[in-house]
């Protein structure tokens, strides 16, 4: 079994402090980041824009904790509280708190692979999202979890 906190711990820090950099250095040179909001991110290059000029760009103060993680061989999986003071429009200084698990696909004691299954909805209402905005996220989700080859057998 494979000690998964120490690289959450940096992970979570790299991401609080906005050092793309060194939330890079948690992946693998080739690694990719799914972003339930912004989308795939690959390479080293473009996981530390991603932190740098997205997450930042939109959000600051952000607050991740990361709970209970496990791993096993290349997998991993740890439960975590995200949050973030908005600069989106509208929506300027309120606080979006998420809950997801993050699903890790490991290699060599890096992510190779980080994707996540998220709560979205309770930050999207916090930070005052209309309800018909807060739908159309959950129907663009429930679309992609629809096309997904192992969701055939449920639709």
């Amino acid at each position: 079994m494979t000690d998964l906190a120490p690289l959450m711990s940096r992970f979570a820090a790299a991401a609080e402090a906005g050092d793309g950099t060194a939330l890079a250095a948690c992946f693998t040179e080739d690694g990719v980041y799914h972003d339930v909001f912004y989308g795939d991110f690959a390479g080293r290059a473009e996981i530390a824009r991603m932190l740098e000029e997205v997450f930042y760009r939109d959000g600051e103060d952000f607050r991740w904790d990361m709970i209970d993680p496990v791993a096993s061989g290349d997998r991993g999986y740890v439960r975590y509280l995200f949050s973030y003071c908005s600069k989106l429009p509208g929506a300027e200084g309120r606080r979006a708190l998420f809950e997801g698990v993050a699903v890790l696909r490991l290699r060599d004691g890096l992510i190779a692979d980080y994707d996540e299954v998220a709560n979205a909805a309770t930050g999207l209402s916090l930070m005052g999202f209309a309800d018909a905005r807060i739908a159309k996220f959950a129907a663009r989700q429930a679309a992609a979890l629809l096309a997904r080859p192992e969701a055939a057998r449920h639709r």
